[in-house]
């Protein structure tokens, strides 16, 4: 769920089928180690392990070149098999002296077009007033403003010029990575890594640094808050290419380098509009809960409402992932924002703010507005880290502290979970 630097959304192409990189994903049962598995039962010679790196953030550059790739706190890894190794991996899918429980292919996340904003608000005005029997011609004006003191999305959830602001907490955001020079994070505590090969964890294509700026940033040179935990630590990584697109493996690296560095949230903004669950963020997604790292994703931007809900894809249609709508400054649910799916995993969870979001941007141009679920994450994401700052609560704990606290809106659960996300009153 990538934005474009016009303010127009990009997503994965709607209802496409899966595309895929000709690797393999392995996910071994709980408490497996994948590399013997991956030299016994495969025959590889040439393993990575993340506990090979510093940090656990796997080089990969250097790691690209073996058979195997292993992310060793998430008990997963990304193969480059022949025919005859993934066909013993599969083999041995159920045996219980194999420790294999799940072999599928690696995934492509693209993105593409999708409708701009004066569409989105347009629809999505005109779907509130059909809900509460309002005449559509009669549109109500926005219920919250970008101010001179902080924008529309921070008064939305609740934020005051008194709110905590997440001291004391690490919070990884997995997209294009981030501007390191950009002066609103100077003296930041920041740690950025790239998991994308040949390219370093500066921010090439704009999304990642937006996505920073919502969750952690601060005061723009204006004066206007934009970010909601301005005290966090930041973790910075690149799973996404400049160009916008990347695969589980960078995206895999990524959580289990932001899980084994204690990162108590993990903000996602990114996805592949596919609506079945992608098994290893389904593993990966309760593994990070029980590490206490929780994983905040966006539902998708694959609607084209009010004809097509969409639906919420991969990574975020995970039982342990918390999907993320989007809805507008009239409280109005985005027309690009995804639908949950019937069945376990498939629903939207939360709301946060999404419609012409103004954020940082890369130097030279320094802020930017865009929309998109894309946007609602990280919101999200910085309040999740500011409770969890408060509350010292993570996991699960914290997943239900952020249903608990939200703000309940006149719209179906289907599109916006709980409700809109907010800081609270009580903190």
């Amino acid at each position: 769920m990538i934005e474009n630097a016009h303010g127009g959304s990009q997503v994965a192409s709607p209802h496409r089928s899966a595309e895929v990189t000709g690797r393999y994903v392995v996910v071994m049962p709980d408490g497996a180690d994948p590399a013997p598995v991956l030299t016994q039962v495969a025959g590889m010679r040439t393993v990575a392990s993340s506990r090979d790196f510093g940090a656990q953030a796997v080089d990969m550059d250097s790691a690209g070149g073996s058979e195997g790739m292993v992310f060793a706190e998430l008990g997963i890894a990304v193969v480059e098999a022949d025919p005859d190794q993934v066909g013993a991996l599969q083999a041995a899918v159920g045996d219980p002296t194999a420790a294999v429980q799940t072999v599928v292919p690696e995934l492509i996340y693209h993105i593409l077009p999708a409708p701009g904003f004066l569409e989105g608000y347009r629809a999505g005005v005109e779907d509130l007033s059909r809900r509460l029997g309002e005449d559509p011609g009669e549109r109500p004006g926005p219920v919250f403003e970008d101010g001179e003191d902080a924008t529309w999305g921070l008064h939305a959830i609740g934020w005051a010029p008194d709110s905590p602001a997440g001291a004391g907490i690490r919070v990884a955001v997995l997209d294009t990575g981030m501007d390191l020079e950009h002066p609103d994070f100077a003296g930041r505590a920041v740690t950025a890594k790239s998991f994308v090969e040949g390219e370093g964890p500066q921010d090439g294509h704009g999304h990642g640094t937006h996505c920073i700026g919502s969750a952690c940033g601060g005061v723009s040179d204006q004066g206007r808050r934009y970010g909601v935990a301005s005290e966090a630590e930041i973790y910075a990584g690149k799973v996404l290419g400049d160009s916008g697109s990347g695969s589980d493996a960078g995206i895999l690296a990524g959580i289990n380098w932001a899980v084994a560095n204690e990162c108590a949230v993990i903000s996602m903004s990114l996805g592949a509009d596919v609506p079945e669950q992608h098994p290893p963020y389904v593993v990966a997604g309760r593994r990070a809960l029980e590490r206490g790292s929780l994983i905040i994703a966006a539902a998708g931007n694959n609607a084209d409402r009010p004809g097509d809900p969409g639906f919420v894809g991969t990574p975020a249609n995970s039982p342990a992932v918390m999907a993320v709508g989007a809805v507008d400054s009239a409280l109005a649910v985005a027309r690009f924002s995804a639908r949950s799916l019937p069945g376990s995993g498939g629903q939207v969870d939360l709301a946060g703010p999404g419609v012409e979001v103004f954020s940082s941007w890369p130097m030279p141009e320094r802020y930017h507005s865009i929309s998109g679920t894309s946007m609602a994450t990280p919101h999200a994401a910085g309040v999740a880290a500011v409770w969890a700052a408060v509350t010292g609560r993570r996991g699960l704990e914290l997943w239900a502290t952020l249903d608990k606290q939200s703000r309940r809106l006149e719209l179906p659960s289907v599109d916006v979970g709980a409700g809109l996300v907010q800081v609270g009153s009580e903190l």
